[in-house]
């Protein structure tokens, strides 16, 4: 079994155990370095936009909320190396339709980058205009990452005696975060250095 497929078996179980899934070293270290590269010249070259919230007739920039800037990637426009990370999440999304039947049908994602003082309030993936988002994945490509740099993300529990507690993840490089949209509340705390990752969503429609 390839290193991909175990990687999928631990994720998979995780999700249909307790609904989320934090995974180190999910690609090789030179994929993650490629990837990051790539992410960086597209920045250079200006194709970033600030993030905003909401979608369609609600969308609206609200740098108050998020300041993160983003760049969808196309499907039909993908390049060799975005080409071979989707073929992964579509590996990822049929593993998890076997195991979980949540009836994912097509994924899609954006680079986001975070700039020093950046930050992202409390929210869930999956809202009314939105509820097609089942299971959110995030893969960071930081190529290092300390916890004075701050930039975690916290992800939001509720206990069986109703009590919330939190847990706050580092976004170290390799590392993948898989989670159901609609159940894990979550924030990104205000980050000290640049904060790079690919954000994307498995959705139960085309």
């Amino acid at each position: 079994m390839e290193e991909w497929e175990k990687n999928n078996d631990i994720i998979v179980e995780d999700l249909y155990n307790k609904g989320w899934c934090v995974l180190d070293h999910y690609i090789p270290e030179d994929f993650r370095k490629e990837l990051l590269q790539e992410q960086k010249e597209l920045l250079m070259h200006g194709q970033f936009r600030l993030a905003g919230i909401g979608s369609g007739d609600t969308f609206a920039i609200k740098p108050e909320i998020r300041s993160d800037k983003v760049l969808w990637m196309d499907e039909n426009l993908l390049t060799p190396l975005q080409e071979v990370y989707w073929d992964k999440m579509n590996g990822l999304r049929s593993a998890i339709n076997r195991r979980c039947y949540l009836g994912l049908k097509s994924y899609e994602a954006h680079f986001a980058m975070y700039p020093q003082g950046s930050f992202y309030l409390r929210h869930l993936d999956r809202f009314q205009t939105v509820s097609y988002r089942i299971v959110s994945v995030v893969l960071y490509l930081n190529d290092s990452w300390e916890e004075s740099d701050g930039g975690a993300l916290r992800m939001y529990f509720t206990r069986p005696d109703g009590i919330e507690e939190y847990e706050d993840f580092l976004p170290l490089g390799g590392r993948l975060v898989a989670f159901l949209s609609g159940e894990i509340p979550h924030e990104v705390l205000p980050t000290n250095k640049e904060r790079i990752s690919i954000t994307g969503w498995m959705k139960d429609r085309d």
